[in-house]
């Protein structure tokens, strides 16, 4: 890590760090307690002091090798920045190709910046990324985490998803979703993309947005082929999806480390979708009062909102929250004559005498 010294400005602190330069190449030149890489090239450690030149031609991009001189009030740029700015670019400092191998993170900070700014990342800055993209399996598990809360929670998430899709750098951090958005393009596009705008609308409005909420809509879709197994194996409904949860997130993790602060109000959600659809008695004033109701209900939405068939599931929990006592028992006394709904995993039949055992599949389909 470099060294750098916190300053105390009034109620602010400043970080304040001098000059560095580029690695050298020639590994003979190498101070290996200055600076190394690992054999993909990848810098493990970048303590090389420099010159404000030097130090404008190791920054990763021409847009963020611009100084600020507040003495004379100008502006240095060392790297075409201005224009690039002006011609709305993102481009990297240096050969791409090199530069992504140095931190492959870099292809992830292209990518917002480029959705952030609504810039285009310069081609000969994109070539290499497609290539490259499989590097971020190498990057620790707690850093893309945090990157990726960068990504998603700037403002910008739906067109930053788009970015990440088109680039193959969706695969790397979220596989199995990947595999679901390959198998059933049209259900996993529109629910993630709809979580990522209903996001980025909050964010807009000032309002609070939770990781749990994002991360169990971006890995929704590779969850019910899971629960299907895990039926497969004899598990009755609700201990298939916990079973199924706990295995996605655990895989999960290996790529993008959430914390456990989030894994357990996202494992709560998913099983409130299960839940949800058992309102018969005093479950629905049950589920009402659980602390994970509003979450799970505006999760249901989510679900519809991308074609799923609830049986207008979504409706009448609106409904119910709206009516007094009275009508409350009286929509409860309706669902009696009819059979109970269905909830997101799929369903088996039970076994009639000398009939062979029988799968029907549930009203969520993403991801088999």
């Amino acid at each position: 890590r470099f060294k750098m010294v916190h300053s105390h400005f009034g109620r602010e602190i400043i970080e304040v760090a001098t000059f560095r330069a580029n690695q050298p190449q020639d590994d003979e030149e190498e101070d290996s307690n200055q600076s190394s890489r690992n054999e993909s090239g990848r810098i493990l450690r970048d303590n090389v002091y420099g010159t404000l030149e030097e130090d404008a031609q190791r920054r990763d991009f021409t847009i963020n090798a611009l100084y600020y001189d507040p003495v004379s009030e100008r502006v240095l740029d060392y790297a075409n920045g201005v224009h690039d700015i002006r011609n709305r670019l993102i481009r990297l400092i240096g050969d791409p190709e090199q530069r992504y191998k140095e931190d492959p993170v870099r292809m992830l900070r292209a990518v917002r910046f480029a959705a952030k700014l609504d810039f285009g990342i310069e081609k000969h800055s994109a070539q290499p990324i497609r290539a490259l993209a499989p590097m971020l399996r190498d990057i620790p598990s707690a850093r893309l985490f945090e990157e990726v809360l960068k990504l998603f929670l700037s403002g910008y998430a739906a067109p930053t998803f788009e970015m990440l899709v088109d680039l193959e750098l969706f695969d790397p951090l979220f596989p199995a979703s990947s595999k679901a958005l390959e198998y059933n393009p049209t259900y996993t596009h529109t629910l993630i993309s709809n979580a990522l705008l209903n996001t980025d609308l909050r964010i807009k409005q000032n309002k609070p947005v939770t990781p749990a909420f994002l991360f169990a809509a971006l890995l929704w879709p590779a969850l019910p082929a899971k629960v299907l197994r895990a039926q497969e194996r004899g598990m009755p409904p609700i201990a298939a999806m916990q079973d199924a949860a706990h295995e996605l997130i655990i895989e999960q993790c290996q790529r993008i480390a959430i914390p456990k602060r989030f894994t357990l109000p996202i494992r709560e959600i998913w099983d409130m979708q299960e839940r949800l659809p058992r309102r018969s008695g005093k479950r629905a004033d049950l589920l009402l009062d659980n602390s994970r109701f509003r979450a799970g209900y505006d999760f249901l939405l989510l679900r519809e909102s991308a074609g799923e068939q609830t049986d207008g599931l979504g409706q009448w929990w609106t409904d119910y929250q709206d009516c007094n006592d009275s009508e409350r028992r009286d929509m409860i006394r309706d669902l009696s004559n009819k059979p109970e709904a269905a909830g997101t995993a799929p369903r088996k039949r039970r076994r009639t005498s000398g009939a062979k055992r029988k799968r029907t599949s549930g009203e969520t389909q993403s991801g088999e």
